[in-house]
């Protein structure tokens, strides 16, 4: 059997102590080691004399702990490993003569009288298929072909870039009907997902979590595996292909990454050494009530080690570009999902947790010092200050934050019959008081389609027609709307079902012309949206936008300028939310000259009426809204217009 030669390891492969440095176990002690990765888990080791694999998994209430395996039987005695003498609980040592594909976990028994089990390796880079649970040891030999994206992705992710996200889940997008329906692999999805997302003209991909989870209808949400990606579409050098195939192709890839709480499953890492060592102990908040799982004690410098390491580990390893971290409110309020009495005040009898701020500080500040060409975007659904501001302002330091107030204000905007908005315009204005106090991406998401919510256009209100028609106004609001955009798969087909992770996407949609319409208008969304500077540049600068008209309510019509900065030439943005068409409006605009209409959503390309304004409109010198020149227009039903100003005249 392995190591039965009769030579020690240590002889091997030197003292499995010097694995650690003291530095290493000081900074892990202290939450500040953000590349654990290199250190703890299952690591390929060579010498001379042989190969083997070095283990090292922290459990500091463990009596003792031996690593199992596919080479050992499974038996618990035959590779015991050594706890360090310092105080760290980590454990570790060599077992040689296996290597790459090798099967394992760690039998535990704690010092916690009865408790023994056996774990998966919280550090292991790779697992087996679920519903197995095995480790897998792991190296990385994949050799990338993405320099040229590495050396530019920064300023293709900036504030000032145009963002369109496409989110997806990797196991729905698309499936083989003929082999009983199954998901494609990683890469599979590579020979066809970033050809599709560069023809659609989205600027990244972020992929809903990856990271490897026992149940798949969890889609990825209560993750065991925060150093593995999912088995179930392939091997870690699989996923590599595909994010070298998407960057390859130009397109960025951001990460939905989860460390607001994790599943209770036995081989995971609750009770992990039998004591309460990632999570509280007290249930009041080590126990999530809304997703019953477990959540992480922030306040344990060591368990903050591992997680930030965890987001480091996908921006090194994985090149990813991004990443979008879940549940941040409920990380934020001690008092999340929980009622009177179920929760415990921090120590200024507030709400506030003011461990898991500091965590997040933590975290993007790591980030950002190693990776200053990613981005960090919060899913953070209250109005907690300064998500997305500098921890030296007293910010959280994301660079972005998901706009939930827009996407909810809109969305019960648009359900409304076209009758009664009339009453709710305040709906639509809002989001512009608060629209620059954050680094905003507007989000409609895979939350609004499930869960009985129905699809996008599903939720329109009016016959077929004056759903398609609605929308492609709010696909067209949404990208020119201040903020960054993020679509869900299956919105830019106008899938009328419910999304669901057990099948694929409705791409036979695509044989009826008002699918194929929408598909287009979101192209060329896609495409005005990089071309024309107006729309993003100046996106977290109040000095972008300007409305033009924001008081017409009793016809629902708003109008807004975007700017590309100062002196910049404006973009004019008419939205009419009825399916009256408006003939002979009149608005007053900021220059004198032709008007040139640059997207019109009722376009017949798009499945609209083909009422507009025949590419563009002089303007005429009658005075209205405080302006010397006016256009007369044509605003067709439920649709968006938008025009480019001229230039000034002697400029």
């Amino acid at each position: 059997m392995p190591g039965g030669r009769g030579v020690r390891r240590e002889a091997l492969f030197g003292d499995g102590d010097s694995w650690f440095s003291p530095e290493d176990v000081y900074l892990f002690r202290e939450g500040r080691h953000v590349k654990l990765y290199d250190k703890l888990g299952a690591h390929p080791v060579r010498s001379p004399e042989g190969i083997g694999v070095h283990f090292a998994v922290w459990a500091p209430n463990a009596r003792s702990v031996s690593v199992i395996g596919d080479f050992n039987g499974w038996r618990k005695d035959a590779h015991p490993l050594r706890v360090r003498e310092d105080g760290s609980g980590l454990w570790m040592g060599v077992v040689p003569e296996i290597g790459p594909g090798a099967l394992y976990k760690y039998h535990i028994v704690s010092s916690v009288a009865g408790y023994e089990v056996e774990k998966a390796d919280p550090f292991a880079f790779r697992a087996e298929e679920p519903p197995r649970t095995a480790s897998v040891v792991c190296d990385f030999p994949y050799s990338w072909g993405d320099g040229a994206w590495m050396r530019s992705r920064g300023r293709k992710i900036g504030l000032s870039a145009p963002v369109s996200i496409y989110e997806m889940h990797a196991g729905s997008w698309r499936r083989v009907p003929e082999q009983g329906g199954r998901w494609l692999s990683y890469r599979e999805l590579a020979a066809v997902l970033p050809a599709y997302v560069a023809d659609m003209g989205f600027t990244h991909v972020e992929f809903m979590p990856l990271t490897e989870h026992p149940f798949y209808g969890s889609w990825g949400y209560q993750t065991t595996g925060y150093f593995a990606p999912t088995a179930r579409f392939g091997t870690p050098e699989d996923l590599m292909y595909l994010i070298d195939a998407l960057h390859r192709e130009g397109i960025g890839v951001i990460l939905d990454w989860v460390p607001s709480h994790f599943p209770t499953d036995l081989h995971g890492l609750g009770l992990f050494d039998g004591t309460h060592l990632f999570e509280h102990a007290d249930p009041r908040r080590g126990y999530h009530p809304e997703w019953h799982s477990s959540i992480f004690n922030y306040g344990r410098h060591e368990v903050r080690s591992i997680l930030v390491s965890s987001a480091l580990f996908w921006l090194e390893r994985f090149h990813i570009d991004g990443l979008r971290v879940d549940g941040v409110a409920s990380m934020l309020y001690r008092d999340y999902a929980r009622p009177a009495g179920e929760w415990v005040p921090n120590s200024h009898g507030g709400r506030e947790n003011e461990e898991a701020i500091r965590f997040l500080q933590d975290l993007n500040e790591a980030v950002y010092r190693h990776y200053p060409d990613v981005q960090t975007m919060a899913e953070e659904s209250t109005a907690w200050p300064q998500v997305s501001r500098p921890v030296y302002m007293g910010g959280l330091g994301f660079g972005y934050k998901w706009n939930m107030g827009w996407m909810h204000d809109t969305l019960d905007y648009m359900e409304r019959e076209p009758i009664y908005r009339r009453y709710h315009q305040g709906q639509l204005t809002f989001s512009l008081w608060y629209a620059f106090q954050e680094n905003f991406v507007l989000p409609l998401s895979h939350d609004e389609v499930v869960y009985g919510k129905g699809s996008l256009i599903g939720k329109m209100p009016g016959d077929d027609w004056q759903k398609f028609a609605n929308l492609r106004l709010l696909l067209g609001y949404m990208f020119c709307h201040p903020g960054k955009k993020l679509l869900f798969m299956g919105a830019e087909i106008a899938q009328w079902r419910e999304w669901s992770h057990e099948g694929s996407l409705d791409w036979h949609l695509l044989d009826h012309a008002p699918h194929r319409g929408i598909q287009q208008l979101v192209r060329d969304l896609n495409r005005l949206y990089r071309e024309e500077p107006a729309l993003h540049a100046a996106d977290p600068d109040p000095d972008g936008f300007r409305w033009a008209d924001s008081g017409d309510w009793e016809q629902s019509v708003i109008s807004f300028y975007r700017f590309a900065g100062p002196g910049g030439d404006p973009v004019l943005v008419i939205c009419n939310f009825t399916p009256v068409p408006r003939h002979n409006y009149r608005l007053g605009v900021m220059r004198e000259g032709t008007w040139k209409e640059i997207l019109n959503t009722d376009a017949s390309v798009y499945g609209g009426s083909g009422q507009g304004n025949l590419g563009g409109l002089e303007t005429v010198p009658v005075g209205a809204h405080g302006q010397l020149q006016s256009l007369n227009l044509v605003l067709p039903p439920l649709a968006l217009v938008a025009f480019q100003a001229p230039p000034v005249r002697g400029g």
